[in-house]
């Protein structure tokens, strides 16, 4: 089922008098894909969430339409657009067995849609084995590991065969690694029943590890769209740019001036056909190769912090904007841990430049 957002725009009232309204999604357009896992990625208060209830039908829009297909949903209530729906809390009913809060939304069916007691039993048994859950049924909330009780909240989604599976951070609650191992499953899962499914997270490497697109916001506003690969090798701003990645991009103060780019005294790139001007410069941290006899980028060296197959130099510069750089290099270069500089070639294509006053990609 693909979802069409059309001008879609959510403003709150001013909690005083005098205040201006919170336009939490203002203009939202885009096409969601029949099948594909979209992941809605911004920081707390982007609007993603609200997007998300939009969507569910648990908030109204002020203006704007939302299509299911061909079908507009926009006035429908949330219980006829058939969605599946899955928090960050979990919200599972702790007096109840897994199976009975699987079976929960299928006991609320009506008319032609009602099941039988064994219809509705099948049919949980299926999900749960769906979802690993099969030989825990008989269990309730309190017995079950956090990422089991993920499983059931999802699976309690499923069950009615949603259009669209909406899932609002639903990985926050677990640690590191059974979070990594949910999320591959939550993939799995999104790929063997082929539901459309729309997945907000403020964890950028959560969002593109298993998305097929994702949508970066801020503000309310959607900064870009694309595939997760393509959206951090060609940010469209700077914002868009400092937001992708782990080590988060290096910012400096720069130059382009004769077609060369200059960090401080520096002409560390050519940049041919660009025009003189004062940039931001964003470099990723794999961007960087040491080069000590010809690297035309100095930096003053603080440490090296040894990660296994890659180490990570940290320095600074002058030109900084953050607290570091951080440049992520093979273990198999060596640096003596007295040197005072390290020297940097830079790689083109990860270095990008962006307009200092509306930090728009240039």
């Amino acid at each position: 089922m693909k979802v069409v957002l059309e001008n879609l725009t959510k403003c709150f009232p001013s909690r005083n008098k005098k205040g201006t309204e919170v336009i939490a999604v203002n203009n939202f357009n885009f096409e969601i894909p029949d099948g594909k896992l979209i992941g809605l990625l911004g920081p707390s208060g982007c609007g993603k969430s609200t997007t998300l209830n939009l969507i569910s039908g648990l908030e109204t829009p002020t203006e704007g339409k939302i299509y299911f297909g061909d079908e507009d949903v926009t006035n429908l209530p949330p219980e006829e657009r058939g969605v599946g729906l899955v928090f960050q809390n979990y919200a599972l009913y702790p007096h109840m067995t897994v199976e009975e809060n699987i079976i929960f939304p299928l006991q609320n069916l009506k008319g032609a849609q009602k099941m039988s007691k064994e219809a509705m039993h099948q049919k949980a048994v299926e999900t749960a084995k769906l979802v690993q859950l099969d030989g825990l049924m008989e269990r309730k909330p309190k017995e079950l590991s956090g990422g089991q009780q993920q499983r059931v909240a999802i699976a309690r989604a499923l069950v009615k065969i949603p259009k669209v599976l909406l899932l609002d951070e639903p990985l926050s609650n677990l640690d590191a690694r059974l979070r990594l191992q949910t999320r591959e499953e939550l993939r799995r899962i999104q790929r063997e029943t082929g539901v459309t499914t729309i997945f907000v997270t403020h964890d950028q490497e959560e969002a593109m590890s298993i998305s097929d697109l994702i949508i970066v916001m801020k503000d309310g506003v959607v900064h870009q769209i694309g595939k997760p690969q393509d959206v951090y090798d060609e940010p469209a701003n700077l914002f868009v740019a400092q937001f992708l990645g782990t080590p988060q991009i290096n910012v400096f103060h720069g130059e382009v001036k004769d077609e060369k780019l200059y960090i401080g005294d520096e002409a560390v790139l050519d940049v041919p056909g660009r025009k003189n001007m004062p940039v931001w410069v964003g470099i990723r941290p794999e961007g960087f190769v040491p080069d000590e006899k010809e690297g035309p980028f100095t930096c003053n060296m603080e440490r090296v912090e040894v990660m296994g197959r890659d180490v990570s130099v940290v320095s600074t510069h002058p030109q900084m904007t953050g607290r570091s750089i951080r440049s992520i290099v093979s273990a198999e270069n060596k640096f003596d841990p007295d040197q005072k500089t390290v020297r940097f070639r830079l790689k083109p294509y990860k270095v990008f430049l962006f307009d200092k006053e509306s930090e728009e990609r240039v």
